[in-house]
């Protein structure tokens, strides 16, 4: 039974760092520059889950759990905006933006929200039946 737990907790850290990296991908949606002053685009961070959690203190939950195996950029080309005004512009007129749509990233978080939901449903269902199990054997 603790396996479930462990499985259930490696989904929410797993969900909650997803929601992070969409926080940040949305809050630097328009950012044209680096920390340095330099021009680049913000580039979209992608987070990615593996099976499994090497952290758990069960087997089963290093079996059966999630872990975020990786978080990466993007490596879609950036979007031309005509901006002929930018110190930015090319020489036809054209900015690189970052290819980030807030709408999808809000629909990827309301996703990750739920399912951050779903795995704290889950952690409170096993913590009931071990409750239980504990009641009978009293």
């Amino acid at each position: 039974m603790y396996g479930s737990l462990d499985i259930s907790t490696s989904g929410m850290v797993a969900q909650r760092t997803r929601m992070a990296v969409i926080a940040s991908n949305i809050a630097n949606a328009n950012t044209m520059l680096r920390a340095d002053g330099g021009y680049e685009p913000y580039r979209k961070r992608l987070v990615m889950f593996e099976a499994g959690d090497p952290d758990a203190s069960s087997a089963g939950g290093r079996e059966l759990g999630v872990h975020v195996a990786d978080i990466q950029q993007d490596t879609a080309p950036f979007e031309l905006r005509h901006d002929p005004t930018s110190p930015y512009a090319d020489e036809r007129g054209y900015v690189k933006v970052a290819g980030i749509n807030t709408a999808e990233e809000q629909i990827n978080a309301m996703e990750a929200a739920r399912a951050y939901e779903a795995n704290v449903a889950a952690a409170e269902t096993t913590k009931s039946m071990m409750a239980q199990a504990l009641r009978l054997l009293a």
